[in-house]
């Protein structure tokens, strides 16, 4: 069964949806290769003017799949690294892609998610979605979305929502600029059309530039990155090795409380 559906418009829009309805969209490896395969192919193709992620069945994606982060958490260090810097290279792939990108967020984001929303240009969300950056109460830490997140609602709402796991509404996300922009879920749809069309106004060329201007301008360079992506990647495979991050996955899978929550 697939787990990323791509459809492509007469106009270059191509729209990824992440397809694993049993999991709620949870970032499994094999989703992770399949979008990080698709975002470089599309990159090459000069007729794809933007792309579009979003969530089938109602759910943008539950983060992270928990049961492979406790196998990966359990692996040899080189292996667990090795799974973190996949997903790492996904993001960054992401947020580089030359095409504009838009998140979709029709539903619930959760964890790694809210990486994926902030990696994309644009972001849109459904009047009911909920966003957390839940990672902290798993005893894991938000390690490789933490760059992309912090330059979008920057560090002192990172701080809060880093350290309390809470979950935040639409409005919330919109105002601490995770989101541009909130639409009623029946509106969804007409609302990403809207922006589209603002998006096929601009010159393709000018705006892959942008893109690159940007970075430029907030003074990130390639080699920054790629040390960045490493040392996230290294962080987040550590913590989820150690006895917190195992426990808190275990009792995830198990659901109950971790222990580090006293009794009531």
């Amino acid at each position: 069964m697939a787990v990323l559906r791509i459809e492509r418009d007469t106009r270059g829009i191509v729209t990824l949806t992440l397809d694993r309805p049993g999991a709620r969209n949870a970032l499994s490896g094999e989703l992770v290769a399949r979008l990080t395969e698709t975002l470089e192919t599309i990159a090459a193709d000069a007729g794809v003017r933007a792309v579009i992620l979003t969530g089938s069945n109602g759910v943008f994606c539950a983060g992270a799949d928990i049961g492979e982060m406790r196998a990966a958490g359990d692996a040899s260090p080189e292996r667990n690294e090795a799974d973190s810097r996949r997903f790492a290279t996904m993001l960054e792939r992401l947020e580089r892609q030359p095409q504009p990108t838009v998140a979709v967020v029709n539903g619930a984001a959760f964890g790694g998610a809210i990486g994926l929303i902030a990696a994309c240009d644009i972001a849109l969300a459904a009047s009911s979605a909920r966003f957390a950056l839940s990672e902290v109460r798993l005893g894991l830490i938000p390690a490789m979305i933490s760059p992309y997140v912090i330059r979008a609602i920057g560090h002192r709402h990172a701080r809060r929502w880093f350290l309390t796991g809470e979950a935040m509404d639409a409005q919330t996300a919109l105002r601490i600029g995770l989101v541009h922009e909130v639409a009623e879920d029946a509106s969804l749809g007409a609302a990403a059309a809207e922006l589209v069309e603002a998006l096929l106004a601009g010159g393709p060329a000018a705006q892959s530039e942008i893109k690159r201007l940007i970075r430029h301008a907030t003074g990130r360079t390639d080699t920054g990155d790629e040390a960045m992506l490493a040392e996230t990647a290294r962080w987040i495979a550590r913590i989820r090795a150690g006895t917190e991050g195992k426990e808190g996955l275990t009792a995830f899978l198990e659901r109950r409380k971790p222990g580090w929550i006293r009794g009531e």
